[in-house]
């Protein structure tokens, strides 16, 4: 799985936070997406690599800054957070 967390300026609570992370899960093929308006993220949760670009157009649309675009790849866990073999 590949997570990609996006450090974002502008968004003041909850509702911010509901509306980043609703129009990502809308426009990209994640997992999950969460996102923290106190931490200032959004993390999402993908089978394959997200398009920066794409990404930084989607919530600056949306009237937000992106600050920063981290990704790194995790690895697949089975029961209980055991790792497979």
């Amino acid at each position: 799985m590949i997570k990609t967390v996006l450090k974002i300026e502008g968004m003041m609570c909850p509702m911010c936070e509901a509306h980043v992370a609703g129009a990502l899960r809308g426009a990209f093929p994640v997992k999950d997406a969460t996102a923290s308006h106190k931490a200032g993220t959004c993390t999402l949760t993908s089978e394959a690599p997200l398009s920066e670009e794409r990404l930084t157009a989607v919530v600056s649309g949306m009237g937000y800054t992106v600050l920063s675009v981290t990704v790194s790849e995790e690895e697949k866990r089975g029961l209980f957070g055991r790792r497979r073999k």
